[in-house]
């Protein structure tokens, strides 16, 4: 479904990713792991088009998409979680998530896929009128997910989507992902919460200074010995 080829990437003269190559099946759940500062976001951010200056061959469903503009690119069905939440505090969860169906494809499908991210999220339509900016943590990061679905995305991508969570709303939000996925939704998440994600994943890379050092299934990296003592304590 994706597949990156040599990503190299910079702010300016800095370049903070190098040669990165990996790749989505469909159906599965990749996860992108390291530690802050890795060039996980900066890795998502140039799938998304984001970057001023990016190398390399992104390749979505088959066609080269790294010349195309951010719309275009969420027009082909990838969709973005990103780091922080990024809400409109100030407006309405239900005005939030409608700016996610932008595309005329989504828009022309608005109350169906609304109707949907209320199923997955109960607690959104309870609070549909609520400004974005007086809800919990928990509460903004499923704004957030529903705001992307709104887009029907054939490719999800988070950006840290536990960041600042009490354990048990990571939990909740782990186990929606498993859901999306389920329900046929690929997935392609980054994560510092390293245990937690390699858990759910069908497989996993390292980034370690903006180079993929590691790659393997998310159970085969869990029990990797260097893995263990860099990123889980043990």
């Amino acid at each position: 479904m994706l597949k990156i080829n040599n990503l190299n990437a910079y702010y300016g003269e800095l370049q903070v990713l190098w040669d990165v190559s990996f790749k989505v099946e469909k159906g599965e759940i990749v996860s992108i792991v390291g530690a802050n500062g890795a060039g996980k976001t900066t890795t998502l951010n140039a799938i998304m088009g984001l970057l001023c200056k990016a190398q390399g061959e992104i390749e979505f469903l088959g066609k080269r998409i790294d010349d195309l503009p951010t719309y275009k690119r969420v027009e082909l069905g990838i969709s973005l979680v990103p780091e922080g939440r990024q809400l409109f505090p100030y407006m309405t969860v239900i005005e939030n998530l409608k700016l996610g169906a932008y595309t005329k494809e989504a828009y022309s499908k608005i109350d169906d896929t609304l109707e949907e991210v209320y199923q997955l999220f109960p607690r959104l339509k309870e609070r549909e009128k609520q400004r974005a900016g007086t809800l919990s943590g928990g509460e903004q990061q499923m704004v957030a997910i529903g705001r992307a679905l709104m887009s029907r995305p054939k490719l999800l991508m988070l950006d840290e989507p536990s960041l600042g969570l009490a354990p048990n709303l990571v939990a909740e939000i782990f186990n929606t992902i498993k859901k999306l996925n389920e329900a046929g939704t690929s997935i392609l998440v980054v994560e510092q919460n390293v245990h937690d994600i390699l858990e759910i994943a069908d497989r996993g890379y390292v980034l370690e200074n903006g180079k993929i050092i590691m790659e393997g299934e998310g159970e085969k990296l869990l029990k990797n010995e260097y893995l263990k003592k860099a990123y889980l304590g043990i």
